[in-house]
């Protein structure tokens, strides 16, 4: 079963230097990047705990338990829908704007919204933890306070600097079209 929320689309990838935006439907939202292996991992960790729990249910409910075992499957239920939007998590982009997907919130900006996107040095939290570190931030400017998009430091491109600035210069080739466009 393909799960497209994992992956990001190829194309970001492989193209060419000269071709920012690949796709011909650019209504779509597509994530710029793949999610980075602190995020897959921890997914992979949460399924893992999730099938335990499952098993347990199973176990429960020959036991003769069935209130049990209903709460061991909605247990594991839950688990998993968490594992799902933590792999979910991350920045999406189209022709219709930019999306942040949070584990409990959604925020979309259309393109007309933003000023600016650009890459900062600033203190960024440290997977998602309240420690802060120096780093780099993929930050867009909109009507209101700034917001930060990506850091280096997250679960995404931790170890990865080379995956953040492709991602961030990705994004900022979406928004330079289409605030413009």
């Amino acid at each position: 079963m393909p799960l497209p929320f994992l992956t990001a689309d190829r194309a970001f990838d492989t193209q060419a230097d000269d071709v920012a935006l690949p796709f011909d439907n650019r209504d779509q939202w597509r994530r710029p990047y793949r999610p980075g292996p602190w995020r897959v991992g921890a997914a992979a960790l949460l399924l893992l705990l999730a099938s335990f729990v499952l098993i347990a249910a199973v176990i429960t409910a020959f036991a003769g338990a069935l209130s049990g075992a209903g709460v061991c499957f909605l247990l594991g239920g839950v688990v998993i829908a968490a594992a799902l939007r933590l792999l979910r998590m991350g920045v999406w982009v189209s022709g219709n704007g930019l999306r942040r997907v949070a584990f409990f919130s959604t925020s979309t900006i259309p393109w007309r919204r933003t000023a600016q996107l650009r890459t900062v040095q600033q203190p960024v939290r440290w997977l998602g933890m309240p420690r802060t570190v120096q780093g780099q931030a993929l930050v867009v400017a909109r009507q209101g306070e700034p917001l930060t998009l990506l850091t280096d430091h997250n679960a995404d491109f931790l170890s990865r600097p080379e995956a953040f600035d492709r991602a961030a210069d990705t994004v900022e080739a979406w928004g330079a079209e289409y605030r413009t466009g």
